[in-house]
């Protein structure tokens, strides 16, 4: 299997528990772009410290397992990794957390 496919059923997992959070909380936009700046954080976070381990040789990658698509010198498979962390952890805090009050109408 190459890097690319375990990355793609790794994150596949997470989506359907996603779709499950956002169809019984519905989720606020605060909600939503505290998810996708965590996301963007954590994948700017991944093309430096990436880059840096490969450039001090602490890993290798089989080169006919990748795509060939890089960030930096971290290949583009690596990146699957926090979205997907990203999407699981959000999702699941979505659904553990406890459930809001409606406000009340103070008229």
């Amino acid at each position: 299997m190459t890097y690319l496919g375990l990355a793609a059923v790794f994150t596949a997992v997470t989506v359907p528990v996603l779709a499950v959070a956002v169809v019984r909380r519905r989720p606020d936009r605060r909600w939503w772009a505290a998810t996708g700046l965590t996301a963007l954080a954590l994948v700017v976070l991944t093309a430096v410290f990436d880059s840096i381990m490969i450039a001090a040789d602490l890993f290798r990658f089989d080169e006919e397992s990748l795509t060939g698509i890089h960030v930096g010198l971290a290949p583009i498979e690596d990146f699957a990794w926090p979205i997907a962390a990203t999407i699981l952890v959000s999702s699941l805090l979505l659904l553990l957390a406890p459930a809001r009050e409606p406000a009340e109408d103070r008229s």
